[in-house]
């Protein structure tokens, strides 16, 4: 239960103690800021409370925009300021500082909220101020402005507004004018029926499963079920989102499900295509499923590669960047540079409607050639504006894309144990890629067993010092393509049957890995324990490993050894990823909403 704490009686006629109970808040009155104090003192520490002047008027989407959202531990409106628990200890302090200062008998000249906004700025806390827009937020001082406050309060509606706010403000032009103009009142549906945003996430991977379920089928009629499924589930997957921000409905284990299982369900169709090639027209394709959850997973890693080397970069600025601002300016450019680079509701879209009316060998083709020049596009605008920008980056950054490489103990020992140090960070990454690319196709039995062995000494090197140069933010990402790569050429080479399924099995389980530590990172919570890096080898352990089973095991051997590494390293990094978001969630980690470029 949350408290909120009126300073002053409610003018007549007002509906600030109803929407305050709508909102979910316990209401007590205050007679002047002493009595808020002694109010506030009894509220328990555990909940979040608020002070509201009790001459407020506005639309009730303002204060739930500035008293219900869990993201913030203090959040502010005209009129009205709250604190989570864990800003609780500045909210007493600024109270008790203004009583202390002779503001307890203030409040008929103006708000006690207010003041205690500028006292805890003063202080240096953050307090979060959300953006209202023509959302009505105000603490009228006479009869006159009251009326005026009234009148603008029935121009806006606040319902539309609320509507309106629920969609992303940056997204794709299938999701913008295909799916969010009816997903909206979905959303609104869910939230009037007390449906979470986490049982929408869960409805759409089961939608998404089904639709796999359905394209392993092999049939015509199981391609178009299919096709529309996986619509139905993106559908879904936007109104989880827009229930979040509609309902305020916030959550670190939220955010987490919703970015793991967008990748889920993506890479268990891919699996569900392959399927129903070999069963209905007895094609395999499981190359190219694999090859497009490499190609996909890569192009993850390089946004999460550049955006953490640069998000608090200083003089972070380009001719290229510029450019690209310039290019935003103009309507046209804006929806085309979004959708060739196959956000996820165009790269569904097209999916479902390849499956219904193609073969999924075309379906794959299609998905990687697009996905190969979105990923050509966008990495090389990311190059081009690294190499034009004079930034130095923090050692965040260079924490942040060291944890991303995963480098496992034998990288870690040679970093330790080896004293010349052989060049660059991404020259050296990339040496030894390349010795590693070269090893895989020579035909020889055991090379790729010594170009794995050149490519952990290499990775070793590459992280001597911290990853600050211009391009070392493609450092990590050369990793992921170096292991994925390495697994599915082994495989393909292995020629039997259930090699590249189990090889799939085993990129998408490392995968999930990888995707946890960015999701990690994002939200503050730093990267996976160091035993479970170490657990699962690394990524040059793992790469290593490969090798050597595929070099001295025979070809089917190898798959079952594939089989059984892909399952022990899925159970590892599920068992204690679940255990962490969990724990997060239940420990009441800050709520975290991720608004950035569409997957």
């Amino acid at each position: 239960m949350s408290t909120a704490i009126l300073t002053g009686q409610p003018v007549p006629g007002s509906s600030i103690e109803g929407d305050l109970r709508s909102l979910g808040f316990d209401v007590r009155v205050a007679v002047d800021a002493v009595d808020a104090e002694a109010l506030l003192a009894r509220v328990p520490a555990g909940e979040r409370v608020a002070v509201v002047d009790a001459r407020f008027v506005g639309h009730p989407h303002a204060l739930r925009l500035g008293l219900t959202d869990p993201r913030f531990p203090l959040a502010a409106v005209p009129g009205a300021v709250t604190a989570r628990p864990e800003g609780r200890q500045e909210l007493t302090r600024a109270v008790a500082r203004d009583n202390s200062a002779g503001g307890g008998t203030a409040l008929a000249v103006d708000s006690l909220a207010d003041r205690i906004v500028t006292a805890l700025e003063a202080d240096g806390a953050e307090v979060h101020r959300p953006e209202l827009g023509s959302l009505v937020a105000a603490v009228p001082v006479d009869p006159q402005a009251r009326n005026e406050a009234r009148q603008a309060v029935a121009d806006v509606d606040d319902e539309a507004v609320r509507l309106k706010s629920a969609v992303k403000a940056r997204d794709g032009f299938f999701t913008t004018y295909c799916i969010s103009p009816y997903s909206r009142y979905l959303a609104r549906w869910c939230a009037r029926r007390g449906l979470t945003p986490n049982q929408v996430t869960t409805a759409s991977l089961l939608t998404a499963l089904i639709a796999a379920g359905c394209a392993a089928t092999g049939t015509r009629a199981g391609f178009v079920a299919a096709g529309v499924l996986l619509i139905a589930s993106f559908v879904l997957d936007c109104t989880d989102g827009q229930l979040a921000r509609y309902s305020l409905q916030y959550s670190t284990l939220g955010a987490w499900l919703d970015a793991t299982f967008d990748r889920a369900k993506e890479y268990a169709y891919y699996a569900g295509l392959a399927l129903g090639a070999a069963r209905g027209g007895h094609d395999d394709v499981w190359a190219l499923a694999l090859g497009a959850m490499i190609l996909q997973t890569c192009r993850h890693v390089v946004d999460f590669s550049f955006n953490e080397a640069n998000h608090d970069a200083t003089a972070n600025t380009s001719p290229t960047a510029a450019l690209s601002d310039k290019l935003d300016s103009v309507g046209w450019t804006v929806w085309l540079r979004r959708m060739i680079v196959l956000p996820i509701g165009e790269r569904w879209a097209m999916i479902a409607v390849l499956t219904a009316v193609t073969t999924p060998r075309i379906t794959f083709y299609v998905l990687l050639a697009g996905c190969a020049f979105a990923a050509t596009y966008t990495t090389a605008g990311r190059v081009l504006r690294s190499l034009t920008r004079r930034a130095t980056r923090t050692d965040r950054a260079a924490r942040a894309l060291a944890d991303l490489a995963d480098n496992g103990p034998l990288a870690s020992f040679v970093a330790r144990v080896t004293r010349a140090r052989l060049g660059a960070p991404l020259l050296v990454a990339a040496a030894g890629t390349a010795i590693l690319a070269v090893a895989l196709f020579s035909g020889a039995t055991w090379a790729p067993v010594a170009g794995a062995v050149v490519y952990a000494v290499t990775a070793g090197q590459a992280l001597y010092r911290p990853l600050k140069g211009a391009l070392d933010w493609l450092v990590p990402p050369l990793f992921r393509a170096a292991e994925y790569g390495t697994v599915l050429v082994l495989a393909a080479h292995a020629d039997v049957n259930g090699a590249l399924p189990a090889a799939f099995g085993l990129v998408g389980a490392v995968a999930y890995h990888h995707y946890d530590t960015v999701y990690r990172i994002r939200g503050n919570a730093g990267a996976p324990p160091a035993w479970l890096v170490r657990s699962i080898g690394g990524h040059e352990g793992r790469t290593l490993v490969v090798t050597v089973l595929a070099a001295a095991l025979t070809a089917a051997q190898f798959t079952v050894s594939l089989t059984v590494l892909a399952v022990a390293v899925a159970l590892v990094v599920l068992v204690e990823s679940i255990h962490f978001w969990v724990s997060a969630h239940k420990g009441g980690a800050p709520a975290v909403h991720d608004e950035g470029e569409p997957a």
